[in-house]
């Protein structure tokens, strides 16, 4: 299993990002996927889910904020980000599975910073 994130980088408050996740080494379509972020000093934060199905789910911090797609021919992950707060800045995670999932990628830094 390979979850590689790119994207990252440093905005102003209320500026925009648009995370990638280039995954392999197994059936990308079977799976949910998610996004998790880690601030510093801080435990892991779920940011949001979507299912297989393509249902989708946000943490209430990033909900009207951030949308998840995939795209299951290029076997790629999306996390849209606007209006982006300081509070954001962390090392943003692709994920396999759901919710409480720990099959994390190395990670792509946000920093959100004046």
């Amino acid at each position: 299993v390979q979850l590689v994130e790119s994207g990252g980088g440093m905005v102003h408050p209320g500026g925009s990002l648009r995370l990638s996740c280039a995954a392999s080494g197994f059936n990308f379509n079977a799976y949910d996927m998610s996004w998790v972020r880690q601030a510093p000093g801080k435990g892991p934060e779920w940011v949001s889910t979507i299912k297989s199905s393509g249902v989708t789910y946000y943490a209430d911090s990033v909900e009207a904020r951030f949308t998840i797609s995939r795209d299951n021919a290029k076997n790629a992950l999306y996390l849209q980000m606007n209006s982006l707060k300081p509070e954001d800045t962390a090392l943003y995670h692709c994920a396999r599975g759901g919710k409480f999932t720990r099959d994390w990628g190395q990670g792509t830094q946000v920093t959100v910073s004046v």
